[in-house]
């Protein structure tokens, strides 16, 4: 073998090497550059689009964009912008809008010229769209003319060419994404909702109007008061304790733009945004905003008395308890770990947000008194509910939750010890408990039976929490340890962790695979939502590292002669009766998984090669884990006109509860 490979090194010469042209090595390798060809990177085609619109927005040239979503699943949008330029490039001879349809890194964003705040620094966005798109046509109105260029899989099939007069300006770029390279081309109207909506609220006064040609539906969003009606938005399901703090201050060049409210909730919500780019990671932005919040309370509680010689200072988890923020930046060059932007990671960033935010909150407390003293007083009881917690959190681990020799009596463990093999189905009720466990292998599959309803962990503080017993059970059972990381905020409370919250450690999970098996009705999907809602909360690893699954047992069980056929909805029972050849098959509806006997439910619901289960996946955490928030918090909040509306609008569409998974 080794002489082998010596004769293949010595073959190996620079005729092999293969160099991909143009926009080739796009088509080749998608998901280098849109992350994926399923639905999230489909939809990032039109986000890379917009994006663009949007940097002329920021220059200040663009005031409307229409977005259009065709019947065949093309989509246009529209600005009345500048317009990409569209004489020849200097260097390469061929227009401007050619070379940036065509060419990966080009852009009027590198040297600072025509932008100088922008999202996409990479300039990889719209030729990018145009080689993973079937075909693309960029119409361009500028200098009194209208030209036109279509492009076919990343190729120029047409010149450049003036094809009307026109006194606007703007460009307008329509595109329909290849069917040869994306898993499906359907578009979810919703995905591309959610981002018009965010943009519209981060750039105060821009119209956005979407169309979809399908439905015959328009919707229009324009907030001409920013990022203080996107903080109302967020706790539109909440009971908020005051009207938003909003400041914004220029430092230099960079632009910092906050709003924030505190509701009577236990959850923090923070939004970061840099150059209209959500940073879902944070950065230096984010731990700035939360050193001076931390530092800016703190120093007002002592000035007012508030906080005693002998009290603590609150560390961040305290002052961040009910907290709903936004966070917009708009710096020149700004630094983003990798192409997917998710954290900003500029150093000077940091201490410029801290001085702002600084500046600005000591200002609104001495100003504002009365709300003042409910932030502070907030504070104070969030800090109780920490040291009971940590109280809470240390019983837990005297009781030995990670000791496979004090795992809970209610749990049926499975033989293997390998958590890469093992499974764990959460089931409702001790009926249902003794059909899993009569039907399950019990050499890889544990069952743990839930009593009753479980604890709404959107209206409980984390000490509620740790002592409920089924969640206790829980978390003992799964293997998780329970971190209380408070950061350095005893310190003055200028020390801060971005981890600095209630969570669990899920490091020793025992098992791959924690399957949620529910009833399939209106009972089932409540107690689904509740433990959603506890590993969105306290778990949300478990979600993200793909360990959490829903089973999907049917609801109605066909027999004829020989034997029983399932159907997990209306529509599927329809088509099984059609191909039953019997006259008078017998139709059994499952109210429950105890009325199941073991075989049925290891054959429907359990067994590996006939079963259905729903990965709960966070796919994208920009919209998803939002959505997620938002239903969670419609559902589960204090808050009772929302969720009656929720139930209403969708009361008839419920057939099954799968929030996040697909």
């Amino acid at each position: 073998m080794a002489r082998k490979d010596k004769v293949a090194q010595r073959d190996y010469k620079a005729k092999h090497i293969q160099v991909l042209k143009g926009l080739e090595a796009v088509r080749r390798r998608p998901a280098m550059y849109i992350g994926t060809t399923g639905p999230r990177g489909l939809h990032h085609l039109f986000v890379e689009v917009v994006d663009n619109c949007i940097d002329e927005v920021m220059a200040g040239y663009c005031t409307q964009i229409d977005c259009v979503l065709h019947k065949d699943d093309s989509i246009s949008v529209t600005d009345n912008g500048s317009g990409i330029p569209v004489d020849k490039h200097p260097e390469l001879k061929r227009p401007g809008v050619e070379v940036a349809m065509t060419t990966l890194h080009a852009g009027s964003k590198f040297g600072g010229g025509a932008y100088k705040v922008s999202g996409g620094l990479h300039g990889v966005g719209v030729s990018v769209v145009n080689a993973l798109s079937e075909w693309l046509e960029v119409e361009v109105s500028r200098d009194g003319k209208v030209h036109h260029m279509r492009f076919e899989r990343g190729k120029p099939v047409s010149k450049l060419k003036a094809k009307g007069k026109t006194k606007k300006t703007g460009t307008k770029v329509s595109y329909r994404p290849d069917a040869e390279i994306f898993d499906q081309i359907e578009h979810e109207p919703e995905r591309l909702l959610t981002r018009l909506e965010e943009l519209a609220y981060l750039n105060r006064g821009v119209k956005i109007i979407f169309t979809n040609e399908k439905t015959g539906e328009t919707v229009t969003y324009q907030e001409k008061n920013g990022i203080q009606a996107y903080v109302e938005h967020l706790n539109s399901t909440r009971e908020p304790m005051h009207r938003p703090i909003y400041f914004t201050r220029k430092r230099k060049e960079t632009e910092v733009e906050i709003a924030l409210q505190y509701n009577n909730g236990y959850q923090e919500n923070i939004l970061s945004y840099a150059n209209n780019i959500h940073t879902a990671e944070g950065g230096t932005h984010v731990s700035g905003f939360k050193t001076a919040l931390t530092r800016a309370i703190n120093q007002y509680a002592r000035k007012a008395n508030l906080l005693k010689e002998k009290d603590k200072n609150f560390m961040g988890d305290d002052v961040r308890e009910g907290l709903t923020a936004v966070i917009s930046l708009r710096l020149r060059q700004p630094q983003f770990e990798g192409q997917t932007k998710t954290k900003l990671g500029n150093s000077e960033i940091e201490g410029l947000v801290n001085s702002v935010v600084g500046e600005a909150l000591a200002d609104y407390l001495e100003e504002h008194p009365t709300v003042a003293r409910r932030i502070v007083d907030k504070g104070i009881t969030a800090a109780r509910a920490r040291e009971a917690a940590r109280r809470a959190a240390d019983l837990v681990k005297r009781k030995g939750a990670l000791e496979n020799s004090n795992l809970p009596g209610t749990l049926w463990d499975c033989q293997e010890r390998d958590p890469s093999k093992c499974e764990l189905f959460l089931v409702e009720g001790p009926s249902a408990g003794g059909s899993a466990k009569q039907g399950r292998d019990s050499r890889y599959q544990a069952i743990l039976p839930l009593r009753g309803v479980v604890l709404n962990v959107e209206r409980a503080r984390p000490d509620r929490m740790l002592k409920n017993q089924e969640f206790a059970t829980l978390i003992q059972a799964l293997g998780a340890s329970v971190n209380l990381n408070n950061g350095n905020g005893e310190n003055g409370g200028n020390g801060e962790s971005e981890e600095s919250h209630t969570f669990l450690d899920i490091s020793k999970l025992r098992y791959e695979k924690i399957i949620i098996m529910a009833d399939a009705d209106v009972d089932g999907a409540h107690i689904r939502t509740l433990l959603l809602t506890f590993f969105f909360r306290y778990m949300p690893k478990l979600i993200e590292e793909g360990h959490l699954y829903i089973a999907q047992p049917p609801l109605y069980g066909v027999r004829n002669a020989r034997e029983t056929l399932y159907a997990h909805s209306d529509d599927e029972l329809e088509k099984t009766l059609k191909s039953v050849k019997a006259k008078n098959p017998q139709i059994q509806r499952y109210k429950g998984l105890g009325e199941m006997n073991p075989d049925q439910l290891a054959e429907t619901t359990m067994d590996p090669e006939k079963r259905r289960i729903k990965r709960v996946m966070i796919e994208d955490a920009e919209d998803a884990m939002k959505e997620a928030d938002r239903i969670f918090s419609t559902l589960m909040g204090n808050n009772v006109e929302p969720r009656k509306e929720f139930i209403v609008k969708y009361a008839k569409e419920a057939r099954d509860l799968d929030l996040v998974g697909a």
